[in-house]
């Protein structure tokens, strides 16, 4: 019986001797510096406006411009152009025979390069690239009726 006693004394002097330890290393906070008052006949200094810088806007088209060249040298090569377009080839199956061979694909995005690069210099210039664009429909605008006035008693 006594064992068990000496076991729980143990153990409880091991928690104590823990708990001490663990107050005589813990740190309290430092109370934060107060402001000094200016010294007498001086106004006080107006506070430091706060100020945000600001991204500059980008217009979707140059953000799309930005996705296509990879290389961020301000045009696009054949290659960077080509690369994007592969996850749409199957739109491109001219024969509709439910695959796209090579040949149908190339030809279609090699055309859509061609009639883009307006200056033959194999190269996609923003411009030009803003031509490459696929046509989107405007966003559809509730049709909600007005809100009605509320009338007075």
């Amino acid at each position: 019986m006594w064992r068990y006693g000496a076991g729980v004394l143990s153990a409880l002097l091991l928690a104590g001797g823990g708990v001490i330890l663990f107050r005589g290393t813990a740190q309290t906070e430092a109370p934060l510096p107060q402001p000094k008052a200016p010294p007498v006949g001086m106004a006080p200094l107006p506070p430091v406006p706060v100020t945000i810088p600001s991204a500059p806007e980008r217009t979707r088209e140059q953000k799309r411009f930005d996705r296509y060249d990879k290389d961020r040298d301000g045009s696009i090569t054949r290659d960077e152009y080509l690369a994007s377009r592969r996850k749409a080839y199957a739109k491109l199956d001219t024969n509709r025979d439910g695959q796209l061979s090579f040949d149908e694909w190339a030809v279609a995005t090699t055309t859509k390069f061609a009639k883009a690069d307006a200056d033959q210099s194999i190269a996609l210039n923003p411009a030009e690239f803003a031509t490459t664009a696929i046509p989107r429909k405007p966003a559809a605008r509730c049709a909600c009726p007005a809100p009605r006035a509320e009338a007075e008693d």
